[in-house]
């Protein structure tokens, strides 16, 4: 199932910290940085629907986190209905967006490419780049979300100090991550230049196709994707309590 395929990428490209085999269901957490990493991962169908809701919501209480569920097109069925009707709410619908790799034309987007810096890891001034921008926790939140994005081999790109991105090869697929642009930075067409980047990278790889998601309310980054030739694949979102 394509839907299902989406939901393990993503879980595999953004490790969580804690992971928990429930019947099926993966328990995440990471101290509460980043919903990703500090939900459930629903797959499978455990034997009793309600009683699965209450392990995870014991999980996320022993640990002082909300209990939050992402609830994408491999959920397990009747899940989301049950835990609207338990008082849960949706937060952050989401898009998962794809592309297909087709060779670049001689010379396209090789400006950008000469800009743009990739590393194997994030540099100090990489991570206060993303954090700036995505940064939602405060105290040790940046060292956790550092620890993240460090889970798994993945290539960091850069402009300076102004725009940056991550990519995660995975086999077929290449996942982009983490693409953010520094307030005083924007509408310069940096965003742009650090994913040309990482798809070149991508394809000199030999990856064939490209995913990322993408909250559906940022009209502006989907704009971006859209112009780079991504098409939504698929949907999810996060159920909170």
């Amino acid at each position: 199932m394509i839907v299902e395929v989406f939901d393990r990428l993503v879980d595999q490209a953004w490790p969580a910290i804690h992971r928990l085999d429930a019947g099926g269901w993966i328990l995440r957490a990471a101290y509460g940085v980043t919903k990703r990493a500090n939900s459930v991962l629903p797959l499978g169908e455990p034997g009793d629907l309600e009683a699965g809701v209450e392990v995870a919501e014991k999980f996320y209480a022993d640990r002082g986190l909300p209990c939050v569920f992402s609830v994408g097109g491999g959920a397990t069925p009747g899940l989301d209905a049950l835990l609207h009707a338990r008082g849960y709410r949706v937060v952050d619908p989401t898009l998962v967006m794809t592309a297909n790799l087709v060779p670049e034309a001689p010379g396209n987007g090789g400006a950008s490419r000469e800009e743009v810096d990739l590393a194997e890891a994030p540099s100090r001034a990489w991570l206060d780049a993303w954090w700036s921008v995505d940064g939602r926790f405060g105290g040790d939140g940046l060292a956790t979300a550092a620890r993240i994005l460090t889970g798994v081999p993945a290539t960091y790109a850069s402009l300076g100090e102004e725009a940056v991105g991550r990519g995660v090869a995975q086999g077929e697929w290449f996942g982009i991550y983490s693409m953010a642009v520094v307030p005083h930075a924007r509408r310069k067409g940096h965003g742009g230049k650090v994913l040309r980047a990482l798809l070149t990278h991508a394809r000199e790889q030999g990856t064939q196709r490209a995913y990322l998601v993408v909250v559906e309310s940022n009209t502006v980054a989907r704009t971006l994707y859209e112009r780079h030739g991504f098409t939504v694949a698929g949907r999810y979102h996060y159920r909170v309590r």
